[in-house]
């Protein structure tokens, strides 16, 4: 049976980025590099003619940024279907915001390494949102601070093992780096997410992250 494969247009002004991020897209079964750009303008053009799934867009580029060009693919009928994952080197909130805020479906840093990259393509094109774990964890405790400290009362839905998971989470960990804080194997941490992600009534990582830190479940103080 013919796979599915998820189309995916790159554009970035550096080449080594570029080349890097073919090798891991086309090493998976499920997604493959279908273009390329240099610079915003050949961005635009690209997309408009190949009308790909997913767009990995950079945002400092030659020509026209990737912020502006993500809106002009947001705004245009033709292309507004397709899913823009804003990956940078620089981690601005203000890029963050901006981003979202005109459609992208994901901002993810170039240093998020390969698994990331490939899980946040999978989840924009399931409809669902990947922010880097980093950028994550401090926007939600901007939003944290200066608020009384919330009941604890709501965590009694979850298990003393699911709020261990759901902390870490919170704080950015991988499911690798928590299946080794908690001695479990990956897999169970995928089993707890997916549980989690039930109890609470939530999309994803992100929604978990959230939940956490209002509650207080994660504290800045856990890992200081």
């Amino acid at each position: 049976m013919t796979v599915h494969k998820t189309r995916v247009v790159v554009a970035d002004d550096q080449r080594d980025i570029r080349s890097s991020f073919r090798l891991v897209i086309d090493s998976q079964p499920d997604m493959h590099v279908v273009g390329e750009a240099t610079d915003g303008s050949a961005a635009l053009d690209t997309v408009r003619h190949l009308v790909p799934d997913v767009v990995l867009m950079d945002v400092r580029m030659p020509e026209m940024d990737g912020l502006e060009v993500t809106r002009r693919l947001m705004a245009d009928p033709q292309t507004s279907a397709c899913k823009v994952i804003v990956v940078t080197t620089f981690d601005l909130d203000e890029y963050v915001t901006a981003a979202l805020a005109i459609g992208a479906c994901g901002f993810l840093l170039k240093r998020s390494g390969p698994t990331l990259l490939t899980e946040a393509i999978r989840a924009a094109v399931n409809g669902d949102m990947l922010v880097s774990p980093q950028i994550t964890v401090r926007l939600l405790r901007h939003t944290t601070l200066g608020r009384d400290a919330p009941s604890r009362a709501t965590t009694a839905e979850l298990s003393t093992r699911e709020n261990e998971v759901a902390r870490l989470v919170a704080h950015g960990r991988t499911n690798a780096d928590i299946a080794e804080a908690l001695y479990i194997s990956t897999g169970t941490v995928k089993t707890h997410i997916s549980n989690i992600v039930a109890k609470l009534d939530v999309r994803n990582r992100v929604g978990i992250a959230a939940w956490a830190w209002e509650h207080g479940v994660a504290q800045p103080s856990d890992y200081t």
